[in-house]
Parts: structure tokens; C-alpha cells; sequence
């Protein structure tokens, strides 16, 4: 494929933009080469700035469930267009959403919408402070909660040990309140409560993790982060940015029937616009502006393109009773059909799935944490996107990212795939 205004679009933009893009893992770092501009996008597939089409397994990051510009949210959007981009005043819109949201996601009463996910977390984590009184928060090494200050922390040398700054502009300070854990390791997360007993306000984590690639919840662990939160006072957090709607309709907490105290959301209920929400039992929400004393704001909060887009999605997955039978089979067909071209290949792979997520590594051994996915063969896993990409398969652009499924893939989609998959060349 030719790139030639896609490489002139870069070029441009690297003049005015840092590094040329608004969101790092679009620079296409990780795999190298040039970026890809889109311009347009119609169901399972993107067209370039050179005319090239693309299938896409990115879909936004996840918002694109349904595919892009599904026709039924196109014409809510448009509607209430006319009716107005922004007010910076509420409206029944907003209440609409928001009850239809607590009806279908267990364990929550209220929630409150604002403009991103990163926004979202970082005001649950400083609502658990508030409710909780206390100023430190476990999180996982790999999972990705957003830029905000507290969670740009890497580990520190032991279960003991505060996190160190992983980004400059983040303080020190910041950091002795973050401490890291391993997914999948409780025991550690038993040492953290038990050197840090009556400090700790919160546990957050993404229960099926997509920012190190698509690694499970295993052997009851979510089950048992709960049990320990209970036991130490803490608050468990449910990061549902990526999962929320698109694993359940009730998420992660529906999925796994696990109880989180506060549960963030993005992506699917903003239905392809920006969106972010947290929500939580009364007793937690009470805490938060204007009722409580735990501030937060936005202009743009319950902005009614979002919460149009947002709704009518919800409504066109709820309607359909098969919808999640439907595109977790077409990822389990992808899991099944390019695991077995790979083998045929001798290639070296472990496939992560749950519902419409999913991951390659390439590696043997099985992957449950950062560590395993760090030890990926990511110089294979960027072969394998240049060559998918020639051929217009569009994966993330890193081989820690996650593989998200919508629903406007359908058989032909799946053929096409598995067709370019089995023309890899592996060298």
C-alpha cells in the first residue's frame, strides 16, 4: 500500500502537534514506521487519507461495538444536533441515561458523568479517599487507568516499597500514596494491606486487563480482592472503561458476579463520542459535590451529543438478545481459526480471550501478568502488524494492546482475515 498523504499528514502535524499526535500509541512507536490518517469510517472498516481500506480491530479503542457510524446512532446524533451541541445546564437526557445505566449494572445507585476515562478514575480514587478517610490505593502493573498523576507510577523494589514516578512532572509525593501490585498475585496484594494496615482507601483494577494486552482475572482473584477489601476497610474499583457494556451488559461485576464498590465506565456509553462516567452505591456517591464534600466538575459532563450517541447504543445492544452471543462466536471463530494457522506455522503463541477482547502473544508460556506479556516476542508481534497492515488488516499498533471485536464483523470479515493471517510470512 501506498502512504504517501498519510506520510505528508504526519510530516505536517509533527510541526504542531508533539510527537504528531494527540494520544502517544498512535505514533506508531511500538511497531515503527509512519502513522496511518484516517479520514473516514463505515462499519467494520477505516479508509485512509490515500484511499487505502482497512478492517479494524481497534474500532476506537473500544467505543465502536456496533461498528462505525452505525445508522441508528448516526440519526440520534444528527437529531440532536439540531437541537443544540452543548448547554452547560442539565438535562432530562442526562437523567435518562444515567437510569438506564443503574437499572442494568448491579451494585450501583447513582452515577455521575464526565468527559474521559482518565477523568473518571481519578475522581473515583479521590472519592474513595474521601469516604474512606485514608490516602493510599493499590493498583496492578500493566493495567491503565488514565494520566492522571497517581496512576503514572511504576513499582518500587518489593511488596513494601512505595511506587517511584514513571512519568516526569509526577511528584514523589504523589507517589509514596500509589503502591503496585502484580495481577494476578494476591499474596502481594496481602503484603501491601498488611505493611500499609488502616492507610490504604482503595483497590483499583481493570478486572480483565486490556493495556497489557488481554490478560484474565485467574484462580477466583478478583473473588479474593473483594474478600480483602472487606476485611481491611478498602473500597475494590472496578476500572469497566474497556470492559463495561462490551463483556456484559452488566460488565465485569455481571460477568464474574463479584460486588465492586465504584465501577468507572467509557468507550461503549459514549457510543463512538467522549465520554467517561463513575458510579457507586448511595452511601459512597452522597460524598460528592454538590451533596457531599468531595469536589468534582466539568463543563462538558453529560454533554447531550455524548449521552445521544451513548443511549441509543445501549438501547440497539439491550434490544438485541443475541447481541453478545453474536460477537463473542466471531472472536472465539478468530481465536479458534488464527490459532490453528499459526501452529500450521510453528509459530510460537498464546491467544488471550474474554467476550469480544482478545490478544496474540507470541509466546509459548502462558500470560497472566505484565511480566509475561513483557516477555512477548514483541520484534515478531511487529512484523506481524506491518505485513497485516499491507494487507489491510488494521491491528493496535503494539503488542500491548488489545484486539477489540464489533459487531459489524461478520463471516466475510472473518475470511478476510484469517486470509492475509495465513499469508504471514514468518522470518
Amino acid at each position: 500500500m501506498l502512504y504517501q498523504r498519510s506520510s505528508a499528514l504526519f510530516d505536517e502535524a509533527y510541526k504542531y502537534i508533539p510527537g504528531g499526535v494527540n494520544s502517544p500509541v498512535r505514533a506508531f512507536k511500538s511497531v515503527g514506521g509512519v502513522p496511518v490518517f484516517m479520514k473516514s469510517a463505515k462499519g467494520a472498516y477505516l479508509t485512509d487519507a490515500d484511499d487505502n481500506q482497512y478492517l479494524d480491530y481497534i474500532n476506537s479503542w473500544g467505543p465502536a461495538i456496533l461498528g462505525h457510524t452505525h445508522p441508528e446512532v448516526l440519526e440520534a446524533i444528527k437529531k440532536q444536533a439540531e437541537r443544540g451541541f452543548s448547554y452547560g445546564t442539565p438535562t432530562e437526557l442526562e437523567t435518562e441515561i444515567a437510569k438506564y445505566i443503574v437499572e442494568n449494572v448491579p451494585n450501583i445507585d447513582q452515577i455521575r458523568m464526565v468527559s474521559s476515562g482518565t477523568e473518571a478514575c481519578m475522581s473515583a480514587i479521590r472519592l474513595a479517599r474521601g469516604f474512606t478517610g485514608r490516602n493510599k490505593f493499590i493498583k496492578f502493573e500493566g493495567c491503565y487507568h488514565g494520566h492522571s498523576d497517581s496512576f503514572l507510577i511504576k513499582a518500587g523494589s518489593g511488596a513494601a516499597t512505595f511506587g517511584n514516578p514513571s512519568s516526569p512532572g509526577v511528584t514523589s509525593g504523589t507517589a509514596q500514596d500509589t503502591l503496585n501490585a502484580r495481577y494476578n498475585d494476591i499474596e502481594q496484594v496481602e503484603d501491601l494491606f498488611r505493611h500499609n494496615e488502616g492507610e490504604i482507601a482503595a483497590v483499583i483494577i481493570e478486572p480483565v486487563a486490556g493495556n497489557m494486552g488481554c490478560v484474565l482475572p485467574e484462580n477466583n482473584f478478583l473473588q479474593k480482592l473483594r474478600t480483602l477489601c472487606d476485611k481491611h476497610g478498602a473500597l475494590l474499583i472496578f476500572d469497566e472503561v474497556m470492559t463495561g457494556f462490551r463483556l456484559a451488559f452488566g460488565g465485569a461485576q455481571e460477568l464474574f458476579d463479584v460486588k465492586a464498590d465504584l465501577v468507572t465506565f467509557g468507550k461503549v456509553i459514549g457510543g463512538g463520542l467522549p465520554v467517561g462516567a463513575f458510579a457507586g452505591r448511595n452511601e459512597i456517591m452522597d460524598h460528592l459535590a454538590p451533596k457531599g464534600a468531595v469536589y468534582q466538575a466539568g463543563t462538558l459532563s453529560g454533554n447531550p451529543l455524548a449521552m445521544r450517541a451513548g443511549l441509543t447504543t445501549l438501547q440497539i445492544i439491550k434490544n438485541d438478545k443475541n447481541f453478545y452471543e453474536n460477537i463473542n462466536k466471531t472472536t472465539e471463530i478468530l481465536d479458534f481459526e488464527i490459532g490453528k494457522i499459526l501452529n500450521s506455522k510453528s509459530i510460537e503463541h498464546r491467544i488471550n480471550r474474554k467476550g469480544a477482547m482478545m490478544s496474540i502473544f507470541f509466546h509459548i508460556n502462558s500470560v497472566s501478568n505484565f511480566d509475561d506479556a513483557s516477555n512477548a516476542n514483541h520484534a515478531l508481534f511487529n512484523n506481524f502488524f506491518h505485513q497485516l497492515l499491507a494487507q489491510g488488516i488494521y491491528l493496535p499498533p503494539s503488542g500491548y494492546e488489545t484486539w477489540f471485536i464489533s459487531d459489524a464483523i461478520k463471516q466475510k470479515e472473518i475470511d478476510k482475515t484469517l486470509e492475509v493471517i495465513n499469508n504471514f510470512k514468518y522470518s
